[in-house]
């Protein structure tokens, strides 16, 4: 009776087969994954942000400075200002920035347009606004009402936002 050892040589070609094809596979959803992460990171950023702008706000409440002068401030306002530590991919302030000025993927605050803006890095799976530049813009939304009782009094505010100024699509 003889024992055999070791593969051969069809075995040895169909596990290397296989073993390339799922390499194959893995590789190409790579970029899909790393294109997911970025959308992550940057919902976190802007979750961070809103609930910044609802702390500051809160603040301005507590502090009984809450007119419509402090409130158009905390509007023209860096978000990023708000933060206790501003995120690593942050590049600063620009004078109407262009994607091409500011490296993909990072945060950058439109001195121009008063917008928080980030330039999207991979971006294979985002449709871009209505500019066709692949980047989001964010602003801080306010939203009035007539005051309760009072609709001859004013308007007071009822909401802050910190929003995208278009919508924009970035597929899951």
């Amino acid at each position: 009776m003889k024992i055999q050892r070791g593969f051969t040589l069809i075995e040895l070609i169909i596990v290397i087969s296989i073993i390339v094809i799922l390499a194959g596979m893995f590789l190409l959803r790579v970029p899909f994954y790393q294109e997911r992460a970025e959308k992550v990171a940057m919902q976190q950023v802007e979750g961070a942000l809103q609930s910044a702008l609802v702390l500051r706000y809160g603040t301005l409440m507590a502090r009984g400075a809450v007119n419509e002068k402090e409130v158009s401030q905390l509007a023209n306002e860096n978000p990023i200002d708000w933060l206790q530590q501003k995120p690593k991919n942050y590049a600063g302030e620009y004078f109407a920035p262009s994607p091409g000025v500011v490296a993909p993927g990072q945060w950058v605050f439109d001195l121009q347009s008063r917008e928080l803006v980030y330039i999207v890095d991979r971006g294979d799976n985002f449709t871009p606004g209505k500019d066709g530049k692949k980047w989001i813009r964010f602003h801080v939304q306010l939203s009035y009402e007539p005051m309760l009782g009072r609709p001859k009094a004013g308007k007071e505010l009822v909401s802050t936002l910190f929003a995208p100024t278009e919508p924009y699509h970035w597929i899951d």
